[in-house]
């Protein structure tokens, strides 16, 4: 896999001074979010894209929610968000939009993602050991509710893995739902 990176820079933020690096892989480009200090054992949340929520507030999920959640405690303690550029579980943006139509007829994201011709999660970990290998990282804390996450680090020893649970509301809980019935998210 050949992957270019780019220099680092700073990026102040209200969650905290963090420093940031793009990983650019083909034709996505994914980010590490970062304190300055990185702890022994960093306290790391994986986070896939998703414009609706983390851009929009959208509340049909809880993406945004737990990604500022993830951004103050890693603001405190030390560690770093690896922003995946994977929208909608991998699908693209088009085809998300297309799932919620399919949700807005009553099937359920992953029954509509079915019904697209996907699988309920498409999105790849196989990143995130290569931002970890670069920053000298082999062990972490991961802040995570899936357990496809915890599987897929090959050659990272996960010391703890925290819960990041968030208050459903109207619009999201039952997809919250279906992510622990259907897709065995720990929630």
């Amino acid at each position: 896999m050949n992957i270019e990176i780019s220099q680092e820079a700073n990026l102040p933020s209200r969650f905290g001074h963090f420093k940031v690096k793009a990983f650019k892989e083909g034709h996505k480009e994914h980010l590490a979010i970062y304190t300055p200090v990185l702890p022994e054992i960093p306290l790391v949340r994986i986070h896939s894209e998703c414009l609706t929520g983390d851009a929009i507030g959208s509340l049909k999920c809880d993406c945004r929610d737990q990604l500022e959640y993830a951004l103050d405690l890693i603001g405190k303690e030390g560690g770093m968000v690896i922003y995946l550029r994977q929208e909608g579980r991998n699908i693209g943006l088009l085809n998300k939009i297309n799932a919620y139509a399919l949700q807005d007829r009553g099937l359920n994201t992953v029954e509509a993602n079915h019904q697209l011709g996907f699988a309920a999660d498409q999105r790849s970990y196989e990143m995130v050991t290569t931002v970890l290998s670069h920053f000298g990282i082999s062990k972490i804390r991961l802040l995570t509710n899936n357990p496809k996450k915890v599987q897929s680090l090959e050659g990272i020893e996960i010391v703890q893995r925290i819960p990041i649970v968030m208050t459903p509301n109207e619009f999201n809980s039952g997809y919250l739902q279906v992510k622990r019935d259907e897709m065995g998210h720990l929630i």
